[in-house]
């Protein structure tokens, strides 16, 4: 009897990967894609064109790196290649792969140095909508990032068209905001972010000079085709080092049907607030008669905007709506943890926690400390671990659980399966359980890569069983 994604959830898994070039409409086969050799991923420095302006920065050989896609039970295999002058490694967001596969320095893996590869081989028995992307230093910032889809064998969604939208933050190779510092919303270096005010929903405190919607600014969006009639299936990443998103589509309703890569029952919105490392999969009914439609993606808590375009065949491209035109949707109604149900919640055991934690996020420590200088957060094998994470700074905090996924905690008894959850901000506070089954040592950080580079980072280190 074929296991479950249930039964997989939070384990450890060769018939290869496919590439599909950029972040295209697509829908999958009914066979799944394969290739014995594997897929090569370089780490080089790249230029990229924002619309016209061709700025140097590092990638993949394209920004977004090209999307990797394969099915439930298939082992991803990727040579990276290291062209750059410094170590790098690659992180898979979201997945569970042994712990020497994670893609850590110094914690899971030995640095890929300049002019050395390493191969990453593990089977991938979940799917969902997932990234790759640099964990070394503020790498990811430059653009060493991509999307990775791995389909399930039994497509039980119905759609006709799909598409990857990857949300970004980006100043690289801009140079009136060169360096990685605090900057106010002048462009002027500050030695600390000004204070939010208390209503505000923000995630940093950095000021980036454009967004980009699968590596293009606002003046060059990328176009999703649709016919009227078509449902569109629509993958949304936050891979922003340090800006939270809301996305809304002008004219459309969101149905949401994935949270983090895992299935929710479906629940229809206006829009979406995305953490970074966060990811929603939503369902759009092009139900309009025709016409060109502002894909929004706004800032949350500070200015920037980016979009996308929704074109319906045979509209035409001088029918498209203004840079800046806000879709009245981003005011709309915002999905929330509290109504995402599980359709696969974890097979958590009766009774209560073996190990818990209470975790205060301040500034940009968890629980008091700052890594390196923070103990290990020790659980053991086969345990059923729960953290509960008080938020008392002013900026929200995406937590990011590398190895496991977690089941957030809420009224139904059935929250959203995920692996990266936002704390709000000023006493905001948010419970998850996993399950330790995937043994050896793991980041639990913040998903604002300033603020993990800050020490907003614990190790979830497992110890031997008794």
């Amino acid at each position: 009897m074929p296991a479950t994604r249930r039964q997989f959830l939070g384990l450890t898994a060769a018939a290869g990967l496919s590439l599909v070039t950029g972040c295209s409409g697509r829908r999958p086969s009914a066979t799944g894609p394969s290739s014995a050799g594997g897929l090569r991923l370089t780490a080089a420095p790249v230029r990229v064109d924002l619309a016209g302006r061709a700025v140097p920065t590092w990638g993949y050989g394209t920004v977004p790196g090209p999307e990797i896609r394969l099915r439930a039970g298939e082992t991803l295999r990727v040579r990276l290649h290291n062209e750059l002058p410094e170590d790098t490694t690659v992180h898979w967001h979201g997945l569970a792969p042994p712990n020497g596969m994670d893609g850590v320095p110094g914690i899971t893996q030995d640095p890929v140095t300049p002019g050395t590869g390493f191969t990453y081989e593990f089977r991938t028995p979940i799917a969902g909508s997932f990234m790759y992307h640099a964990h070394v230093g503020m790498q990811l910032d430059r653009g060493l990032y991509g999307p990775l889809v791995v389909e399930p064998r039994r497509e039980e969604l119905s759609y006709d068209r799909e598409y990857t939208l990857m949300l970004d933050d980006w100043r690289d190779g801009l140079d009136d905001h060169a360096g990685h510092g605090a900057r106010d919303d002048a462009g002027h270096g500050t030695a600390a972010a000004d204070p939010d005010p208390v209503d505000a929903v923000s995630f940093g405190g950095r000021s980036y000079p454009l967004l980009l919607v699968n590596g293009r600014p606002p003046e060059d969006p990328p176009v999703l085709e649709a016919r009227p009639g078509d449902r569109v299936r629509l993958r949304v990443m936050n891979i922003a080092a340090d800006t939270g998103f809301r996305f809304a589509v002008a004219g459309h309703r969101l149905t949401v049907t994935h949270a983090d890569g895992m299935p929710v029952e479906p629940v229809v919105v206006d829009a979406l607030r995305l953490g970074m490392g966060e990811r929603y999969d939503v369902l759009v009914d092009a139900g309009q008669p025709g016409g060109v439609w502002q894909v929004g993606v706004q800032s949350e808590g500070r200015g920037g905007w980016g979009r996308a375009l929704l074109r319906y065949a045979g509209s035409q491209a001088s029918g498209a709506p203004a840079v800046a035109e806000r879709p009245a949707e981003l005011d709309g109604r915002l999905v929330s943890y509290e109504e995402l149900v599980a359709q696969e919640p974890l097979s958590l055991p009766a009774g209560e926690p073996d190990r818990r934690y209470d975790l205060t996020l301040s500034g940009t420590q968890i629980g008091g400390q700052s890594y390196p200088d923070a103990d290990p957060l020790v659980v053991t094998e086969g345990q059923w671990v729960r953290f509960t994470m008080r938020n008392t700074s002013a900026k929200w905090h995406p937590m990011h659980l590398h190895g496991h996924h977690f089941q957030v905690l809420t009224a139904s008894g059935r929250g959203p399966v995920k692996d990266t959850v936002a704390v709000p901000a000023r006493g905001g506070e948010v419970t998850f359980d996993f399950l330790a089954t995937n043994p050896g040592r793991w980041l639990f950080h913040c998903h604002n890569h300033h603020h993990m580079e800050d020490g907003m980072l614990r190790l979830v280190e497992y110890e031997p069983r008794p």
